[in-house]
């Protein structure tokens, strides 16, 4: 069992950054794929970004690239996602997931297997 904590998220101007983290417990040697996903009011849950446990691989969604960082703690388990040039279309709920699983398709939901409790992110005009 994994449990995973996300924070960080808050209430930021156009052009503006935050960095939110994801905090694993339990059997955290178990996990392989974390993965960042948000959700708007009304929207299907999206794939966000992704890293490997070792952090030598990660993955985008298109409309992120440029603009978030995904990292991991070298001696932690604990996951970031850098989100600089915010815009208002950035503005949902915000989670991390997890998978114990080397994940070919990372933007797939379905495929993790624990999850966050979400995180608000707002971004003002």
């Amino acid at each position: 069992q994994v449990q995973l904590v996300d924070s960080g998220g808050g209430l930021v101007q156009t052009g503006g950054s935050l960095r939110l983290s994801c905090t694993a417990s339990g059997d955290t040697g178990s996990w392989y794929t974390m993965g960042w996903f948000r959700q708007a009011p009304g929207k299907e849950r999206e794939f966000v970004a992704a890293i490997t446990w070792s952090g030598e691989s990660a993955d985008y969604a298109d409309f992120v690239k440029g603009r978030f960082t995904v990292s991991k703690a070298r001696d932690a388990d604990t996951g970031y996602l850098q989100m600089d040039s915010l815009k208002p279309e950035d503005t949902a709920v915000y989670y991390c997931a997890a998978s114990p699983r080397y994940l070919p398709q990372v933007q797939r939901k379905g495929e993790y297997d624990w999850w966050g409790q979400g995180t608000q992110v707002t971004v003002s005009s």
